[in-house]
């Protein structure tokens, strides 16, 4: 015998309000207040691994300097060229992964909410294609040349991109669903991604360029970008973190969710605007970097269930965590160069992405 729609909507608010029993990883260890005070103790053990490997980020690199000597330089600028390379290359250069990371986290976490669908990831909304479209065209047309100059175009194409994929998954009568949203992401990025290597195949001056911003890099950004950047994650983790709650009925389904009192259709646009303003600006700042939007999420769900509230905390922990540490690690394994945080991304993400695979079975969100 089927439920009415008042029971259906009491127990999905009784399913929305103890998140804790569908859990399966370390989270479901506990209900309620335990729970809670675990999934507390995850944060602030989460903060604690922040704060550790951004003081690495800050004496680790290409020039070895002392300990002591960098924690000296770090409270007292003196003006000497090891101050210079703390305070004007290292401290910005972990500030940008801080930022970087922490969108790519959120937007891949809230990327899956939203499509319910365990292998979204930013791109997919054609985020990334569209910031690499807008970064082509500023290279080939206009010959900027500076990331500063680059930045500003990757985040019009990011948004023009965004904007017409939410444009043409909602044409006609029906709402954009997350199906339609998906397929009309992969629509626009394969044009787009024609499009670029089109310009690029018929300039090689641009391909020079580009090839360096693509690969995807903390190396040779300095406060401007950072400045630049925090404005644009600070509205989108806002957004992000305001839609949680409505993430949660969502993933009951539409119809629950419109039971529950929520807006589907402004819920889905003003996700794809948070996604946007995330990814578009890490990108715009830092280039493409995979992986860390598709598995960080993932990693949060096994450690405290479903809760998009608990889940976006932890995504905005663990993956700068992970992206200032695969940029240390490039900085050690290239010495005295460095392999850009892209690559050591591309070769770490795979692996553990893999792993998570293989240790608990993804299923439709």
């Amino acid at each position: 015998m089927s439920l009415s729609v008042e029971s259906r909507v009491v127990q999905g608010q009784r399913d929305q309000e103890r998140p804790a029993e569908k859990t399966t990883g370390p989270g479901a260890r506990g209900s309620g207040r335990t729970g809670a005070a675990f999934r507390g103790l995850g944060l602030v053990v989460g903060l604690a691994a922040l704060v550790l490997v951004g003081l690495l980020s800050i004496w680790v690199g290409t020039r070895g300097i002392p300990f002591t000597a960098t924690w000296n330089v770090l409270w007292n600028p003196d003006g000497s060229e090891t101050s210079v390379i703390i305070h004007d290359y290292r401290i910005p250069r972990t500030l940008l992964g801080l930022l970087v990371g922490t969108a790519l986290g959120l937007a891949g976490a809230l990327m899956q909410a939203l499509t319910r669908n365990p292998l979204a990831d930013p791109g997919m909304l054609g985020v990334n294609l569209g910031a690499s479209a807008g970064v082509v065209i500023a290279i080939a047309f206009f010959g900027v040349a500076a990331p500063l100059g680059y930045v500003w175009f990757a985040l019009a194409g990011a948004a023009a991109a965004s904007v017409g994929i939410h444009l043409l998954g909602s044409s006609g009568r029906k709402l954009a669903s997350p199906e339609r949203l998906v397929v009309a992401g992969a629509a626009v990025t394969a044009v787009l991604y024609a499009f670029n290597w089109a310009i690029l195949l018929l300039n090689p001056r641009a391909f020079d360029q580009f090839r360096f911003w693509t690969v995807g890099s903390l190396a040779g950004r300095y406060y401007d970008i950072v400045l630049m950047a925090l404005p644009f994650i600070g509205v989108g983790l806002l957004v992000a973190l305001v839609l949680a709650p409505s993430l949660n009925a969502l993933a009951m389904g539409d119809q629950m969710g419109r039971a529950l009192g929520v807006n589907v259709g402004r819920t889905r646009a003003l996700g794809a605007v948070a996604v946007m303003l995330l990814c578009g600006a890490a990108t715009a700042a830092a280039g493409p970097i995979g992986f860390v939007g598709l598995a960080v999420p993932h990693i949060a769900r096994f450690v405290v269930g479903p809760d998009q509230r608990w889940v976006f905390a932890y995504s905005m922990l663990i993956a700068p965590v992970l992206l200032i540490g695969s940029d240390i690690l490039g900085r050690v394994l290239g010495a005295p160069g460095e392999v850009q945080v892209g690559i050591v991304m591309a070769f770490i993400g795979a692996p553990l992405f893999i792993a998570l695979c293989r240790r608990r079975k993804l299923v439709m969100l």
